[in-house]
């Protein structure tokens, strides 16, 4: 099923397929959302099924808006759909970009609105298993270890965050 999001096709957002975007690795807007707790970061491997970066780990969620939302909706939204999240306050922490190969000759070329999500105590999670097919609660320090180790298991924008980003998307940890 072809899913249209917006691009930036001269200077202007137009929508376009999802992947006609990635396979010519056009500029495009998304969301990341990092989700805290007890000094952890809420991580997710992404399903077998997915088109690009099947199996890898991830940030907690993140995709891509819908023509008209606005990123924090689609931020919400995506918690909901992706692991079952609802009623986390999310904060803006500003806007990066990022180009990286995905796999399956695709390329992610995206402007990212990031959002931090603080909770007391781990949430319970009903992951959509044709989305997620894992997901752990990790330290920071240990994520970056883990990352130095085997770079292979991580998405490419989860490794850019962490490198370059790490302020925005990880801010009181």
């Amino acid at each position: 099923m072809a899913q249209d999001i917006p691009v930036w096709i001269d200077a202007q957002l137009q929508p376009m397929d999802k992947l006609d975007v990635h396979r010519r690795g056009l500029k495009h807007p998304a969301v990341s959302v990092f989700v805290v707790a007890d000094g952890k970061l809420l991580i997710q491997q992404r399903a077998l099924e997915k088109y690009h970066t099947p199996g890898l780990w991830a940030n907690t969620c993140c995709t891509h808006p819908f023509w008209g939302e606005s990123p924090a909706d689609c931020a919400t939204r995506r918690l909901d759909q992706e692991l079952g999240l609802e009623g986390i306050a999310l904060e803006h922490r500003g806007v990066v970009e990022y180009r990286a190969a995905v796999g399956n000759g695709m390329i992610e070329h995206e402007v990212v609105d990031l959002f931090l999500g603080h909770c007391d105590t781990p949430p319970a999670l009903d992951p959509d298993p044709t989305e997620v097919k894992a997901t752990r609660w990790i330290a920071p320090a240990d994520l970056r270890a883990e990352i130095a180790d085997f770079p292979e298991r991580f998405t490419p924008w989860l490794r850019v965050y962490l490198s370059e980003h790490a302020d925005l998307a990880l801010a009181g940890l």
